[in-house]
């Protein structure tokens, strides 16, 4: 019993708490840009994958809620020298 109920748990945490955000980076102008807001990104504590465009001027980051926060998020392109705004979260 105890471990169907440790197994539940984990499961629930691994598919409830995962998110895909979308980001309005203002600021960026060339390619290197992208790449600093998206290695702030990738080393956010629960950022599992994300993905910056120069053309769309947005980062696509999927994460885990349970470990960080949309305010991370922001912080880290912050860190990386620009302004961002959330657009949109959706569940994964």
């Amino acid at each position: 019993m105890k471990f169907l109920w440790i197994f539940l748990t984990l499961f629930t945490f691994s598919f409830a708490a995962t998110k895909v955000a979308v980001i309005d980076v203002s600021g960026m102008t060339c390619p290197l840009c992208t790449s600093a807001v998206k290695h702030s990104l990738k080393h956010t504590k629960g950022v599992q994958q994300a993905k910056v465009l120069l053309n769309t001027k947005q980062a696509t980051v999927v994460y885990d809620d349970a470990l960080t926060s949309q305010k991370e998020l922001l912080k880290a392109v912050k860190n990386a020298g620009y302004s961002g705004v959330i657009k949109s979260i959706k569940d994964r």
